[in-house]
């Protein structure tokens, strides 16, 4: 039988562990460097791009991208050729993506930018007032970013896909609290969706969120619907507390009530021995 949430427990939870000490080892700490939401766009979607596999493999991944994009990603793709963005990272590999698949990625954006000034503004081109989530934007958005080519990292919505790390990026990009950096500040997160990874879904079937076995956008969709009954305006709200209980190793043993009830103390930042894996499309 599963176990059901309330909505005190769940801002209990919210309330102890949304905060940026829980945040390592995650990600989204690459956007807490870049005060210039040109630079954050454009680092959350390599970082959420680049999120599958061990969580210290993306994070190395992720760096090595950005330490050869010098200061400020903005002007390196304004500034940089496509063809000089190819050379840079011709040795890059992180799992299944290729050097080609990078640069593909870079070089759409380079050309998505110039064209409409902005990652930000390219989305907001798709968001439609009377749309009831963010799924037809986000199609429109992964059509722009492909252009004529067929980009690996960007998972077409159309397709049934959960999106996860599309839907990570919306949801860094869009919200605004101690963890989500946010930028995009036309864009609502009513409409967001959960980005529905392994450890998501996992809860969800555990809490009678959703009864689905496939995580596929169909569950994302119905998760999303469950928690926006405790949440409407910011339906995600929740999803950083509640998969640092899959990710991190000092949450790992604990149950979400009991978690909320006592709280851990003392935050451990030392590299686990066997960093979590974090799947997701």
């Amino acid at each position: 039988m599963a176990q059901h949430f309330s909505k005190d427990i769940l801002e209990r939870l919210y309330e102890k562990y949304n905060r940026r000490e829980f945040a390592y080892p995650d990600p989204i700490e690459f956007l807490y460097r870049y005060d210039d939401l040109s630079d954050r766009e454009i680092v959350a979607l390599i970082a959420s791009s680049l999120a599958y596999g061990r969580v210290l493999q993306i994070i190395k991944s992720v760096s090595k991208v950005l330490n050869r994009m010098t200061d400020s990603p903005s002007t390196f793709l304004q500034t940089t050729s496509e063809e000089k963005i190819c050379e840079r990272f011709s040795d890059f590999q992180h799992r299944f993506t290729t050097c080609s698949d990078l640069g593909l990625l870079l070089i759409s954006m380079k050309r998505v930018i110039a064209q409409y000034g902005s990652l930000g503004q390219s989305f907001l081109s798709g968001v439609k007032k009377d749309d009831p989530t963010i799924l037809p934007a986000l199609t429109s958005f992964v059509r722009i970013l492909n252009g004529k080519d067929r980009l690996k990292l960007i998972p077409p919505p159309d397709k049934g896909s959960a999106c996860k790390r599309l839907n990570l990026f919306l949801r860094w990009m869009v919200r605004k609290d101690q963890i989500d950096p946010g930028g995009w500040n036309h864009v609502p997160a009513s409409k967001l969706i959960v980005p529905l990874d392994t450890h998501m879904h996992r809860i969800g079937l555990t809490y009678g969120l959703t009864k689905h076995k496939q995580a596929n956008i169909r569950t994302a969709l119905e998760i999303t619907e469950a928690f926006s009954h405790f949440s409407p305006d910011d339906p995600v709200k929740y999803d950083f507390t509640l998969t640092r209980f899959g990710i991190r190793e000092d949450l790992r043993k604990m149950s979400l009530t009991n978690a909320a009830e006592t709280g851990i103390h003392g935050v451990s930042r030392e590299k686990s021995p066997h960093p979590p894996f974090i799947k997701g499309g």
